[in-house]
């Protein structure tokens, strides 16, 4: 539906979460961002909450003050000069990362490591951090001219909130490039495990899931899963070797960060595997396991960060056309004044808890 002209209107100040420090948020109001030659402001519709925006400020990473969030959509209001790819009305979602495409590294495709994709291009005010979190944001030139993708209509902003963090699976997907006779185990099942469940399942890989909460192992079913297991009250490492005619999982992702895990990890997969750590994120995280199940087991144990711009249209496609399940991972929508509780949520999950986004326009 087009969006009305009154709709477009910029108030002078918006609502914001903002970071004050000592892990402490507040909804606060403050100036609306002004934008310059080149940039976007985007009214704020939906942003989705992401473990590494909550590490930054349960652990006080990044000095305050700051206005996270990352997964953004909405609508654009303001289209600065020489913008000609988008204008008022538009309905779009914004990568808050967009490497040089000219660096030593990226030449190498290691575009989380160039120093332009380290730089935060979208902010609510404030030292960059992301703003979904805020009303409105303002999207820099860079982000503008590679990094915004247009949302098809009857797509809800919801949804479009998960093609970022279906980028950064869909990346670390095609660096494992399962084979369709690979047996791969997904640990966790979180969103962004459930989103690997689904990326791997199209490869024709049969996968095996784990998590210890019995909900997400039913979604997980649905979402590709061959096998679903609880890892607290049976032998995971024992039932993979028995799938695998003793040998272990080819290839081992894992989604989420407790103590022991990777040695867990190791223990389910096969010499000469592969293990994907895809959670540790903490500069705080520690890992110590055995070298010899490494050197000697000639496993492959390797990192994946952060989005590729290569695959931003292909990750944008799978979650607007719909051939991916990327709904069922929604389970709350909450108005800004109540971010904290959405922090809570998803730090502590239950039962009925996956993906929260938080919807800056709703008062109530």
């Amino acid at each position: 539906m087009p969006i009305a002209d009154s709709e477009l209107n910029i108030p002078e100040t918006m609502h914001a979460a903002v970071y004050r420090g000592q892990s402490v948020v507040n909804v606060e109001q403050i100036p609306t961002p002004a934008i310059r030659p080149g940039e976007l402001l985007i009214r704020v519709e939906a942003c989705g909450i992401c473990h590494t925006d909550l590490k930054k400020i349960e652990h006080n990473l990044l000095a305050p003050p700051r206005v996270y969030g990352h997964e953004t959509a909405g609508v654009v209001v303001a289209a600065g000069a020489g913008v000609v790819k988008f204008r008022p009305g538009d309905r779009v979602v914004a990568f808050h990362h967009i490497p040089c495409l000219e660096c030593f590294y990226c030449h190498r495709k290691t575009y989380a490591q160039c120093p332009v994709y380290k730089k935060v291009g979208i902010t609510a005010g404030f030292e960059p951090a992301g703003g979904g979190f805020a009303q409105y944001v303002r999207v820099m030139d860079w982000i503008v001219d590679r990094g915004v993708e247009k949302i098809p209509e009857g797509v809800s902003f919801e949804r479009a909130t998960l093609v970022e963090p279906l980028n950064t699976c869909l990346k670390a997907v095609v660096q494992c490039d399962p084979q369709p006779e690979d047996f791969v185990l997904v640990m966790g099942q979180g969103p962004i495990g459930l989103m690997f469940t689904m990326l791997v399942d199209r490869t024709g890989a049969r996968v095996a899931a784990t998590d210890t909460i019995a909900e997400r192992l039913a979604i997980s079913a649905r979402c590709g899963a061959e096998f679903a297991w609880d890892p607290r009250t049976l032998d995971v490492a024992a039932q993979v070797k028995s799938l695998t005619a003793g040998r272990g999982a080819d290839l081992v992702i894992v989604a989420a960060s407790v103590p022991g895990i990777v040695d867990q990890a190791i223990a389910c997969s096969r010499p000469g595997s592969r293990i994907l750590l895809f959670a540790q994120t903490s500069a705080t995280e520690r890992i110590e396991t055995s070298g010899a199940d490494i050197c000697v087991g000639e496993r492959t144990l390797f990192g994946c960060y952060s989005a590729s711009v290569d695959l931003q249209r292909d990750s944008a496609k799978l979650v607007f056309g719909g051939e991916l399940p990327v709904e069922e991972l929604i389970s709350h929508c909450l108005p800004l004044v109540k971010i904290r509780s959405g922090f809570e949520m998803a730090l502590h999950p239950g039962p009925k808890s996956l993906k929260i986004i938080v919807q800056p326009q709703r008062w109530s």
